[in-house]
């Protein structure tokens, strides 16, 4: 991971041993300035040793501690020039404006998104994107708002014939995960990669051979621990968006990746179907005066 640093350690800084916990407390506090500083320097602020440093840094993917000031001066310089200073981190009062609230949600769905963009595995991506292309069936697990995420990647892929569905139902779930075999896919999505509807279905489908997919903002949830493939999601929390609210635009963002994949990957059967669908349904528009 050489880029997305700041958004993933944020997300995953709770979990952290109290050690590494404070290193990224001193990052995330000035990273500009933990670009700058020497691994003596950052440890001496973090009250900690570089030896804790290195193991922070190899916690979140880098070789070393040059690695990691690398990736901080490039996304400081890129929100820099983006502008995202602005309302990144602002709590939304009840008595703010409401242009004032706005310009805080959008520069906090803006750095969400290019976090998750930077932190995405393209050979992930393309990896689930070849297995959905051939799998038999696709089934798609998420409770509660991540039930809701599932649905739309679910209707994206059926519009281009892909066998697909979704439930956010505990025993549906089970039911059709048992029904999956060698070849299919089974993608479970959860910001915490804690909700143990989605971990159970995931091990059933694999315990039929199926690829597992975990979606999730935790690199080291049970969950992503327990799936073949992981893709991870960017979290960025405001006033009223909390845990898996937070996380739902990363999630689509990372799933519609998957979608356009998929559909490069069936090019002509994707518009084909596309042509075929518009037409079925152009009789119930309403035509313009």
């Amino acid at each position: 991971m050489t880029s997305g640093a700041l958004g993933r350690v944020e997300t995953e800084l709770p979990g952290l041993p109290e050690a590494l916990r404070r290193v990224g407390e001193v990052i995330l506090g000035d990273p500009a300035e933990a670009a700058r500083s020497t691994i003596i320097a950052l440890a001496e602020r973090a009250g900690s040793s570089p030896a804790t440093v290195t193991r922070f840094c190899r916690a979140f993917g880098f070789s070393g501690y040059a690695e990691l000031r690398v990736a901080l001066a490039t996304e400081t310089g890129r929100a820099a020039q983006a502008g995202w200073g602005a309302g990144v981190g602002h709590e939304i009062g009840p008595d703010d404006p409401l242009d004032s609230a706005i310009e805080v949600m959008a520069a906090a769905d803006t750095r969400l998104i290019q976090d998750t963009a930077a932190q995405l595995d393209l050979g992930v991506v393309a990896k689930v994107a070849d297995a959905i292309v051939a799998a038999r069936r696709v089934l798609l697990v998420g409770v509660s708002t991540s039930a809701n995420v599932a649905t739309m990647l679910e209707g994206r892929l059926r519009r281009i014939g892909m066998p697909c569905w979704s439930t956010g139902d505990a025993h549906e779930a089970l039911s059709e995960a048992a029904l999956l075999g060698e070849g299919d896919v089974a993608i479970g999505i959860s910001h915490r990669g804690r909700t143990r509807e989605v971990m159970e279905a995931l091990v059933e489908a694999g315990s039929h051979g199926a690829t597992t997919v975990a979606v999730t903002s935790f690199a080291r949830s049970p969950l992503a621990e327990l799936a073949g493939l992981v893709l991870t999601t960017a979290s960025r929390e405001t006033t009223f968006r909390l845990g898996g609210l937070a996380a739902v635009h990363s999630q689509l963002f990372v799933l519609d990746a998957v979608y356009v994949a998929v559909a490069q990957r069936t090019y002509e059967r994707a518009n084909q179907a596309f042509e075929l669908t518009i037409s079925a349904v152009e009789g119930h528009r309403v035509e313009r005066n």
